[in-house]
């Protein structure tokens, strides 16, 4: 399935999906080899959002939020730690937002799976 512009609205059981692209490695890992996969679901017209299913393999690595991300966690866990201190545990059924500018460290102790948007 192709990501569209569409004002259809799109279902997916973001729990199922199996149909998922290889995203490569993270960018910038610390300890161990995380592995992304996932599938958009649907990119805006000019790039300025989107949004779709993602999963990261265990690892750690320094990450930098570029734009606004709002997820949900439906599978696995880990931890997200800002650079002044403040830890944010994620599993399954757990909402997070991520604000532009957002740095730090993020350990995935067991596969993650979560929906998300980017603005």
């Amino acid at each position: 399935m192709t990501a569209t512009s569409s004002s259809v609205p799109r279902l997916e059981d973001a729990s199922t999906v199996t149909e998922l692209v290889d995203w490569g490695p993270v960018a910038a890992p610390i300890e161990g080899l995380s592995k992304t996969a996932g599938r958009m679901i649907h990119r805006g017209s000019h790039n300025e959002s989107e949004c779709g299913i993602w999963t990261c393999t265990p690892g750690s690595w320094d990450c930098h939020v570029t734009s606004d991300e709002f997820c949900y966690f439906i599978s696995g866990t880990a931890t997200y730690t800002h650079e002044s201190g403040e830890v944010i545990e994620v599993g399954p059924d757990v909402v997070a937002f991520f604000a532009e500018g957002w740095r730090g460290t993020c350990v995935v102790h067991t596969t993650v799976r979560k929906a998300y948007m980017i603005r």
